[in-house]
């Protein structure tokens, strides 16, 4: 990744993350246009109001013209009411275009996430990921639906009031915009302040998030070791970094805007000074020192409004910044074939000199080399660390070797379409995941080559029609947020069911029998025969009684092949896996049915 999706942004605009985003609002330009049409229509009825105060003073309150006040009082609630409708209707645009913009971007950055390699989540925590997807759309939301509508509003009102205050008298235009400088000297240092107070607030918001995500989702470990203390704790603190980073934007926003008013009201006080001056000495009337009171207060609102929204747009820019890294993120190359055809799926797989690490982590597999043939059942074995679940990882291509080549059916893995790989390779780990819905969907996940003929087959197959029917609902019972409904021991069988369901021509079991209980795993085991029968299959397992079946064994021990043959030739070598065997089975049968090859 060429940089991360928290890296903070240095310049208070990038053109390039702006032209980014804008793309989302080309698809709405038509509403877009109408919008900024009704934006020029509110800045020119904004600016022409003062004037008809102007008009009604001068021209007939003091001439006693009461027909014509009666005029000019329905004139200006004509235009009050116009104002009203153009700002609906302003308002609905740009909010449904924001709405829709925002809409589009959530699709493209969950499609975005689901197509990336494993590895990526490796180096990023869920819940952050969350914050992107969630928060920072949400503030690209605000700053499409009223941030960029806003500031062309403000921007399209200070030329429009200005036009009107020059034409009705330029010495009090010229007093108005004499103070302009010392917005802008208490604008420009705190506007930096503000900005760096935002990000921070996004940076420890993302931190929130993360931490909250990791400790619900382990929840059962934080109350079983008695850690809610530490925990809320370590939360705590993390919540005061938050609260300090949201308390010192406060800060600045409450230091800001009374200077503003501050300001604005010295423009006031000068307006007064001078054109209550000018009245006495005739050179001004009364309703033209009314309308510019008027144009001040309109003046030096959109002033202030433009500073709040230079920094929405700040936060804008740092959220949009790392939206756009997300969606940079490159995706695992699609595969060219130039014309040729995939291989008929026979299950012949082969890893060649495999080696393989992390990053810069130290070698997880060093030079691993075995074969397995056409319906050939082969079992991985070695200690905890020794690189199994990497090779299993690396045949279903979340990840690619370093260094060597995993073949399958003569070909690289890394040359297989995803989809095609998928269905291909069949693989049931540990730890299941289950989503929280039905457990007839959790077998056949929307593949619309699965029905629920084939989904009662396979729970039948493998032994789990008989919870299932149990259960409310039947294979429609929802199963909760990870299955939290089901014991371990069920969510193992559903998961069996789900590879049984998609038949690949390709079984991987990593460490799958290892949560189950005896009744279970004997369920399992007779499903397992059913299910590795014409099948190319790899066991991973620490449980050893689990690889009776399989013709060979691969022993990996420190990322390297170091034994392989049957469970009787290894047994007789006496070396890694005899040890292994003897660690598991000495106790219960004794060194001599051990020496004796006899299975347990």
């Amino acid at each position: 990744m060429s940089g991360t999706i928290d890296e903070p942004l240095h310049a208070p605009y990038d053109a390039r993350v702006a032209r980014r985003l804008l793309m989302f609002l080309i698809p709405y330009r038509r509403r877009v246009a109408a919008a900024l049409v009704l934006l020029l229509a509110l800045a020119a009825i904004a600016a022409f109001q003062p004037y008809l105060v102007k008009v009604a003073i001068d021209s007939h309150i003091a001439t006693g013209d009461l027909a014509g006040l009666y005029g000019i009082a329905l004139l200006y609630l004509g235009l009050l009411v116009l104002e009203l409708g153009v700002a609906y209707g302003e308002t609905y645009l740009t909010a449904w275009v924001g709405q829709r913009a925002m809409h589009d971007l959530r699709e493209q950055l969950f499609e975005r996430l689901q197509r990336l390699p494993v590895a990526f989540f490796d180096r990023q925590p869920i819940g952050r990921l969350v914050t992107r997807v969630t928060s920072d759309v949400e503030v690209l939301n605000e700053l499409f639906s009223s941030g960029v509508v806003a500031v062309l509003s403000d921007g399209l009102m200070l030329v429009a009031i200005a036009i009107m205050m020059f034409a009705v008298n330029t010495e009090l235009a010229i007093i108005t915009l004499l103070v302009v400088p010392l917005v802008l000297a208490i604008s420009f240092p705190l506007r930096r302040r503000m900005r760096d107070a935002q990000r921070e607030i996004r940076r420890q918001l993302a931190r929130l998030n993360a931490y909250l995500q990791e400790r619900v989702s382990g929840l059962v470990v934080v109350q079983l070791f008695r850690q809610e203390r530490a925990s809320a704790d370590e939360f705590a603190g993390i919540n005061r970094e938050h609260q300090a980073a949201q308390l010192e934007s406060v800060h600045y926003y409450a230091l800001f805007y009374p200077l503003i008013e501050l300001v604005g009201a010295l423009a006031v006080a000068l307006i007064v000074w001078y054109g209550g001056g000018e009245i006495l000495r005739g050179a001004l009337t009364f309703g033209a020192l009314v309308a510019f009171l008027q144009y001040a207060q309109k003046f030096f609102r959109p002033i202030r409004d433009l500073a709040e929204k230079y920094n929405l747009l700040q936060a804008a820019m740092a959220s949009g910044e790392r939206l756009i890294t997300l969606l940079d993120e490159p995706l695992p190359p699609t595969p060219i074939r130039d014309g040729r055809q995939l291989p008929q799926p026979r299950g012949e797989i082969v890893f060649d000199d495999v080696w393989f690490r992390y990053v810069s982590d130290p070698w997880v597999l060093r030079g691993v080399s075995f074969g397995v043939r056409r319906g050939e059942k082969l079992a991985l074995v070695g200690p905890t660390g020794s690189g199994k679940t990497t090779c299993a990882s690396l045949l279903c291509g979340f990840y690619e070797p370093t260094k060597g080549r995993v073949l399958l059916d003569g070909l690289d893995v890394r040359e297989y379409p995803r989809a095609e790989l998928s269905r291909r390779v069949g693989l049931v780990l540990q730890d299941v995941f289950l989503f929280s819905r039905p457990v007839a969907d959790n077998v056949h996940l929307d593949s619309a080559s699965v029905d629920e003929r084939e989904v009662a087959a396979a729970l039948a197959a493998i032994g789990a029609d008989g919870f299932v029917t149990e259960l409310p609902d039947g294979a429609n019972t929802e199963v909760g947020e990870r299955g939290r409904s089901l014991s371990t021991g069920q969510k193992q069988l559903v998961a069996f069911a789900r590879v049984l369901a998609h038949d690949p021509p390709v079984l991987v079991l990593d460490e799958a029998t290892s949560s189950v209980d005896s009744a279970s795993e004997a369920l399992i085991e007779q499903a397992i025969g059913q299910l590795m029968t014409d099948r190319s299959s790899i066991v991973i397992a620490h449980r050893l009684s689990t690889i009776r079946r399989v013709d060979q064994i691969v022993v990996v021990h420190k990322g390297t092949v170091c034994e392989r043959g049957t469970h009787q030739q290894l047994l007789a070598r006496e070396g890694v896996y005899a040890r292994l065997y003897e660690l598991q089975f000495a106790d219960q049968e004794g060194r001599s049915r051990r020496l004796a090859g006899e299975p347990t």
